[in-house]
């Protein structure tokens, strides 16, 4: 076995890590993270669309480090810190030699989705070190022939639920390995079952919590299926290519050959096909293969890559990472390219047109006054404006923190159409539209900001007309 070249991975650790925290208060927060800062102050086994780590790792975060940008994104950094020496870990047990560790973990990490991870409080930030410590372990059982580490796997596995439960994709995409091209001994070795229940123990009070909400996530994902399932698929082979960058992609078709030369490894070989054809029946989103993908680019790396994963780095990293002036980005394909990019910019314009809004209220009707956004990432913006309105959203899990006291006669909305408004209340009228000054196309850049008076219906009654799972 090649000693570890632990001061190499520790310097890209460190270094990454210095970037991602110099650039953490670019642009802004991205939907998803106001959601998860929303959610954090919710604690629960789960949400109807997501497990509860990452909103927990917020919660965890804003108390240790401040309710900033910055102190919201610490996990996110150390997630990818973590990363790199659990790729370089998987490296050599592969074989890979002091420089083969360093190639594999300095093009993981400097990978667009890595950086995308480790920029952003995404669940994808913690998804990668745990597929990869899951990877890391299953290597262990087949190239050692130690069924110990089963327990291992299992244990990171029960704990990836409580991000999310694609790590079923691999389970299932191993399974489907072994029992097609071997080694089925494996199967015979007790430790594997007792892995198997360790992880089923761990995420059992997650799942717990799934039965007893009536499976919510897989409505969840059947309604996301269903709104988007058409545009991830066309974009799922492309984006094989753009989620680390052409390099990655181009060694690890490399890799893949290597595994399934490897009679050991061959059942790996076969997870990723396995993987990649679930997420396409589904529908599910083109990253759900990224797990497999470091592990097939760190089976492919070999000397004489340094030059290539540079430059692979440089390009993922003008895409991935807030280095483009917030006066230009707009003009640049880098919004279209990367949503996380679009979605971060344009909140501090989006929350000063609802708080003009709210300014044409008189003191009375302030007074009865409630914010209503149509999706996760408004409502998060609109909570974080201390000065404003409570605000209420039917959207994934904010429904259940509704509906609206009786009292709540007045509503400044956004994001949703005002037909269905008016279905609610006697008048809605447009007091502003939001404008996004970079310049950048997102969901909310153009957005009436409505008023709405006088309630025709109970919210009691009205309420589950504005729920909605996307």
């Amino acid at each position: 076995m090649p000693p570890l070249a632990w001061r190499p991975l520790a310097l890209i650790a460190a270094l990454l890590s210095a970037l991602l925290l110099a650039l953490s208060p670019l642009y802004g927060y991205h939907r998803d993270e106001l959601y998860f800062r929303l959610l954090a102050e919710h604690p629960a086994w789960g949400y109807v669309d997501q497990p509860p780590l990452t909103p927990m790792l917020a919660r965890l975060s804003t108390t240790l480090f401040g309710d900033t940008l910055t102190g919201l994104r610490i996990p996110a950094l150390a997630c990818t810190a973590v990363l790199v020496f659990v790729v370089g870990l998987i490296s050599r047990e592969l074989g890979g030699d002091r420089r083969a560790q360093i190639l594999a973990a300095a093009g993981i990490g400097t990978g667009v989705f890595t950086l995308i991870a480790g920029h952003s409080l995404l669940t994808l930030s913690a998804d990668l070190p745990l597929w990869s410590a899951a990877i890391l372990f299953v290597l262990r059982v087949l190239l050692r022939g130690d069924g110990r580490w089963w327990l291992a796997a299992g244990a990171v596995i029960g704990a990836a639920t409580y991000n999310k439960h694609l790590i079923a994709l691999l389970v299932i995409g191993l399974a489907a390995g072994v029992l097609a091209v071997g080694p089925r001994r494996i199967l015979r070795d007790p430790w594997l079952w007792a892995g198997a229940g360790l992880a089923v123990l761990i995420a059992a009070p997650n799942l717990v919590f799934q039965a007893t909400n009536g499976w919510p996530q897989l409505e969840m994902a059947a309604a996301l299926s269903e709104n988007k399932g058409a545009e991830m698929r066309a974009l799922f082979v492309p984006m094989q290519i753009v989620l680390f960058g052409p390099v990655v992609a181009v060694v690890g078709a490399r890799g893949w050959l290597r595994l399934w030369r490897d009679a050991r490894l061959r059942c790996l070989a076969v997870a990723y096909p396995v993987a990649a054809a679930l997420t396409l029946i589904s529908g599910g989103r083109f990253d759900y293969t990224a797990g497999l993908i470091i592990l097939l680019f760190c089976a492919g790396v070999t000397p004489g890559l340094a030059s290539s994963v540079a430059v692979n780095g440089a390009l993922c990293a003008i895409v991935a990472l807030p280095l483009v002036p917030l006066s230009v980005v707009g003009m640049t394909p880098i919004p279209q390219v990367n949503e996380i990019v679009r979605e971060s910019i344009g909140w501090p314009e989006f929350t000063e047109a609802v708080r003009a809004a709210v300014r044409t209220l008189t003191p009375e009707e302030r007074a009865r006054a409630v914010l209503l956004a149509g999706s996760y990432g408004e409502a998060g913006a609109l909570h974080l404006a201390k000065d404003l309105p409570p605000v209420y959203s039917g959207h994934n899990q904010l429904f259940r923190y509704g509906p609206p006291p009786e009292s709540a006669d007045v509503v400044v909305a956004v994001k949703y159409p005002r037909r269905g408004l008016e279905t609610v209340f006697h008048s809605c009228v447009e007091r502003g539209r939001v404008t996004n000054a970079a310049g950048v196309d997102n969901e909310f850049d153009g957005l009436p900001v409505l008023v709405c008076k006088g309630l025709r219906v109970p919210w009691r009654t009205a309420w589950p007309r504005f729920q909605e799972y996307s």
